[in-house]
């Protein structure tokens, strides 16, 4: 009978939060590589390397892939033979390791739970509480599944009750377009099928636990319903062209995950949940030998890409309007020079300056400069700021006619597409909005070269910064004339895939 001490639950889990901070699993490398090699897209292929290149350089420096470090999530198997030894509660055994691991001095990650979820929502400061799912099984072990499950990917979860007649297949293709790209495709994509919508959603999640092998169920072909059903989802969904950060190109999806459950004859409940391309899971097992031992990191796994991004270089202090309005969507940019961050809790914060008709705080100017949507992690050694990726910019999408009316604002950095009423604005004003390549975090922060806190310091990583970048890497995904990349490119290669002579050809 093995004896499992909470101390050592605690240890494991600091442990293995720290490591899937900077890690990512081989198969996710290798995948992703062999998606960035057969990519015929030149501005999916970019975004690609970016983020193989960021994976690269996290796991040598041992900080974080994506400054989003993600909602705790552990799913414990407790052996019913197991003796579990120590005067912690499991959940307090579990979000000591997450405390442990989040405030760590040599690689601090960022904090984002916030609770209560509504009202005031104060940043719990050490990204506890863990969410724990527990299973009673046979055996005296205890097995634990950790994910760090970042927003982006967790905001675009899509759950549904369909008729047991109607196609899923279908649903699942009209639903991924309208998720948008803040979920930073090509990713994973769980589903969880049958049994009630708890259950559904629930395995949907942990579905994306397991390692991934399309190439392998290709090249092997599918064996029962489940694989076939897998192989069909796709290859549809990487018809569809969204391809890597919803700029269009051949890989949305690096797999396709699915659970089942029995579930009553007049139901198909069905949950789809992605994994985005800083995907951070890991499993082990306690046996009463003491901590998990985590496996070593081979890096020959890496593919040996260049650290270099090409780009017209801009010099933001002489940038003028005509200068910015003539960009085009699709074009890579190396901007140079001073900009301001700010995300939704400073947009509320600026928006109510503005409707009671008070000055924003010294030091915020956006007259003629750009906001980049970032909360970044904390600098360590001799870091002027952490890894420091894109937020998803369409939650900015309700202040975005304000800022540009009110403000002088000349143009936005952040990730994935903009919504109908924000281009519209951005069209108005004259003005343009360019991403970065989100899960390239670290490879952003790489370019900010000084950064200070102007205002709002109470908001933690949500304060508005100053920062002063060198060649940052960004793309042109809305122009001054309304154009944008996320709805031309994937609607461009969706038709080109359609038109190809041969299927596309995986594994």
């Amino acid at each position: 009978m093995a004896r499992i001490k909470t101390r050592d639950i605690t240890e494991s889990i600091a442990s293995a939060l720290q490591y899937i901070s900077y890690y990512h699993s081989p198969d996710f490398v290798k995948a992703m590589t062999r998606a960035y090699e057969r990519e015929e897209s030149p501005a999916a292929k970019n975004a690609m390397a970016q983020i193989l290149i960021n994976s690269r350089l996290a796991a040598e420096g041992h900080r974080p892939i994506c400054q989003d470090t993600g909602v705790v999530v552990v799913f414990l198997k407790i052996g019913q033979s197991a003796v579990i030894d120590g005067d912690d509660s499991i959940q307090d055994a579990i979000n000591d390791g997450v405390r442990r691991a989040y405030t760590n001095a040599d690689n601090p990650l960022r904090a984002s739970m916030v609770s209560p979820p509504i009202g005031a929502r104060k940043n719990t400061g050490d990204n506890t509480p863990a969410v724990v799912h527990t299973e009673i099984v046979p055996g005296e072990c205890i097995e634990i599944t950790i994910a760090a499950k970042g927003g982006g990917s967790e905001n675009k979860a899509r759950m549904t009750m369909l008729n047991p007649s109607d196609s899923l297949v279908d649903w699942i293709t009209d639903t991924l377009p309208t998720m948008g790209a803040g979920w930073c495709p090509p990713g994973v994509l769980g589903l969880g099928i049958g049994g009630t919508p708890e259950k559904a959603m629930l395995m949907a999640k942990e579905s994306l636990m397991s390692s991934i092998d399309m190439d392998e169920l290709i090249k092997n072909n599918p064996k029962n319903q489940v694989e076939e059903l897998r192989l069909e989802i796709f290859k549809a969904v990487n018809r569809l062209g969204i391809g890597a950060q919803g700029l269009g190109g051949l890989t949305t999806v690096l797999d396709v995950k699915i659970e089942t459950y029995a579930t009553h004859a007049a139901s198909l409940p069905v949950a789809m949940i992605p994994n985005c391309a800083a995907t951070r899971h890991i499993h082990f097992q306690l046996d009463g030998d003491g901590p998990a031992k985590l496996p070593l990191v081979d890096p020959t796994v890496w593919p040996k890409i260049t650290n270099t991004v090409s780009g017209k270089r801009i010099d933001l202090e002489r940038l003028t309007p005509e200068e910015y309005r003539s960009w085009k969507i699709g074009e890579n940019l190396l901007i140079s020079g001073k900009i301001l961050t700010g995300r939704d809790a400073a947009h509320k914060r600026i928006l109510e300056l503005i409707t009671a008709n008070k000055p924003l705080p010294e030091g915020v100017d956006f007259a003629g400069r750009f906001i980049y949507y970032v909360g970044p992690v904390d600098p360590v050694g001799n870091e002027v700021v952490g890894p420091a990726g894109p937020t998803t910019s369409s939650r900015m999408d309700k202040f975005t006619d304000t800022m540009l009316a009110k403000t002088g604002l000349a143009g936005m950095i952040g990730k994935a597409e903009r919504g109908p009423d924000a281009i519209s604005a951005i069209k108005r004003h004259g003005s343009v909005y360019l991403i970065a390549v989100g899960g390239a975090a670290y490879l952003v922060s790489q370019a900010i070269k000084s950064a200070r806190v102007v205002a709002f310091e109470d908001l933690g990583m949500e304060a508005i910064y100053e920062f002063e970048v060198k060649d940052m890497p960004v793309t042109v995904a809305v122009d001054s004339s309304g154009a944008s990349a996320h709805v031309q490119g994937p609607k461009s290669w969706k038709e080109k895939i359609s038109n190809f002579p041969v299927e596309i050809t995986y594994g």
